[in-house]
């Protein structure tokens, strides 16, 4: 009940103050900031994903608009010779819209990354556009686009069946927890239950590299990074044979440490003018952000 008084409470607060406990975790403005950060980051060995905040487009224009942006991103990748790949919003490119307008957005923009010789990842939102954004991927997958990943959420009861479906298609799958508040009728709802089906669906990734599969490894729970850690020993695997994903400003030294250790590590790069609409809708969607939020502001428990 009081994160969600708080919830209505943030927005009313000053931009500046939001932004200050924002900026740590987005890159900037402009698309510079996420190549500045880019380049900080690959001095340390690791690599980033870019992504245009937005998400949720209501309007054709607009998403052609968020499309082209994403064209941007992709040429700028490849001028620079960034170690990063472009993150899609399917409702920012308005699969929200229509399921087929959506996909003829995002099939151009994961075509001219083919033709530069880079790779994008489709972004798993909340529950309504789960089967649209899986069955978009398939397509495209067998389409022969094989230079694109999908993000799906270990909370979804429905990700096992998910992953399955996926595996003759050697799909390259971003596995993370999931941060949208979803029904129990289809989402575990216990932290435990969510790390176990988590430890499970990586073991079914892991253990599907030999046929093709790619996992990325998205969490900062530090149970499951030290049971992924472990089972990537005892399977002897490779490190191009899979990566770590973490977002920008969270746990820097457990990231560092991966590099360190000799793994791939990639973080997640959000820029662009929505930054405050983007943090007001995660706030919106998970109580327990704004806590977070509103204990940084004040200064709580430090």
């Amino acid at each position: 009940m009081f994160n969600r008084l708080i919830v209505s409470i943030i927005p009313l607060m000053p931009k500046k103050l939001i932004w200050f406990f924002g900026k740590k975790y987005i890159s900037g403005l402009k698309l510079s900031d996420a190549i500045q950060t880019t380049k900080d980051f690959a001095k340390l060995g690791g690599g980033t994903t870019i992504d245009v905040l937005g998400e949720f487009v209501t309007e054709r224009e607009r998403a052609i608009k968020e499309r082209d942006a994403s064209m941007v991103v992709l040429d700028t990748i490849k001028k620079e010779n960034l170690p990063s790949y472009l993150s899609i919003k399917p409702t920012s490119n308005g699969l929200g819209i229509d399921a087929e307008f959506g996909y003829e957005n995002i099939k151009m923009i994961v075509a001219k990354a083919k033709e530069l010789g880079l790779f994008c990842r489709i972004d798993m939102e909340n529950s309504p556009y789960t089967e649209a954004t899986v069955a978009l991927y398939r397509r495209l997958l067998e389409e022969g686009f094989t230079n694109v990943g999908i993000v799906l959420q270990a909370y979804l009861k429905r990700t096992e069946s998910d992953i399955r479906s996926l595996l003759e298609l050697k799909p390259n799958i971003r596995l993370c927890k999931g941060i949208y508040v979803e029904s129990a009728s289809i989402a575990y709802k216990d932290k435990e239950e969510i790390r176990d089906n988590y430890k499970k669906l990586l073991d079914l990734l892991l253990e599907n590299i030999p046929n093709g599969a790619f996992p990325a490894i998205a969490t900062h729970d530090e149970d499951l990074l030290q049971y992924a850690e472990k089972r990537i020993k005892e399977l002897n695997l490779s490190k191009d044979k899979y990566s770590f994903e973490m977002l920008l400003g969270v746990r820097e030294e457990r990231r560092n440490k991966l590099l360190e250790d000799g793994h791939n590590v990639t973080i997640y790069v959000p820029f662009g003018e929505d930054w405050y609409g983007y943090s007001i809708r995660r706030m919106k969607e998970n109580p327990e952000v704004a806590m977070h939020v509103f204990k940084a502001i004040f200064g709580i428990g430090k």
